[in-house]
């Protein structure tokens, strides 16, 4: 393992974790995150604020939105909107978090991979690059097809890119070296969450995920963002600096 660490400017936080903050305060959240060293954020709930004014917020606070997520049936509804929503918040990547669970079938998982063809290709149209988020249940296996990987084989490389969670990955029994390794360039931006012993939530850097290990081939996986998340902290202020300090004290 050498000595590399991740840059300054790819340590952000993903704004689900600190949405009862948000909810109280959104811009002296963001000026607070800035404060404990994030440099990025992803968006993921706007609390009654339109994206400008989620802009205006995070370039008083001096912090870079990369990303929003958008909800899988935007694809149809409002693609359009969607995209210049992210572009007013200056974000590059536009994120699908999860699939209705109607879906979460091969045949679900291939209508889903045509849809995000049609919408890859016009969020390039747009400078933008689309993203899916995945969750635990995404690599089950059917037929002896795992349902994620429908989504790598069947999207060009080009059109759909991913935010790997790291914590849900391994939830559901995959390594993401291997889709590093096997996928390469595939990952911009990664959600970095850990698990504790019992296989709930925890802090970056207090639970049992080795993320120097997986880190040392993000390289290749084309990581651009470590984004901070959790999903129930006790303490969403203690989760964000307690995470902050692990990942930017982090070699691998």
């Amino acid at each position: 393992m050498s000595d590399r660490s991740i840059p300054a400017d790819g340590i952000g936080m993903h704004l689900y974790t600190m949405r009862e903050p948000l909810a109280e305060d959104y811009p002296g959240t963001l000026k607070r995150l800035a404060a404990i060293g994030y440099r990025t954020v992803g968006v993921s709930g706007r609390f009654g604020h339109s994206a400008e004014k989620i802009r205006a917020f995070a370039d008083e606070a001096d912090l870079q939105i990369v990303l929003e997520h958008v909800g899988y049936t935007r694809l149809t509804d409002d693609w359009e909107g969607a995209m210049a929503d992210v572009k007013t918040l200056g974000g590059k990547w536009i994120v699908v978090p999860s699939l209705p669970p109607e879906l979460r079938t091969l045949d679900g998982f291939r209508e889903a991979a045509a849809a995000f063809n049609v919408a890859g290709r016009a969020a390039q149209a747009e400078g933008l690059q689309l993203l899916f988020h995945n969750h635990g249940h995404d690599f089950d296996e059917v037929d002896g097809q795992v349902l994620f990987d429908i989504l790598l084989d069947e999207v060009e490389p080009e059109l759909l890119g991913f935010e790997l969670d790291l914590y849900w990955v391994v939830n559901g029994g995959k390594d993401p070296i291997d889709y590093f390794e096997g996928h390469p360039g595939r990952f911009p931006a990664l959600h970095v969450k850990d698990m504790a012993e019992d296989g709930s939530w925890e802090d970056v850097g207090a639970g049992r995920l080795d993320f120097p290990a997986m880190f040392a081939h993000a390289e290749r996986g084309g990581v651009q963002q470590w984004l901070v998340e959790h999903d129930a902290p006790t303490d969403a202020w203690v989760s964000a600096e307690t995470s902050y300090r692990s990942l930017a004290g982090m070699r691998y």
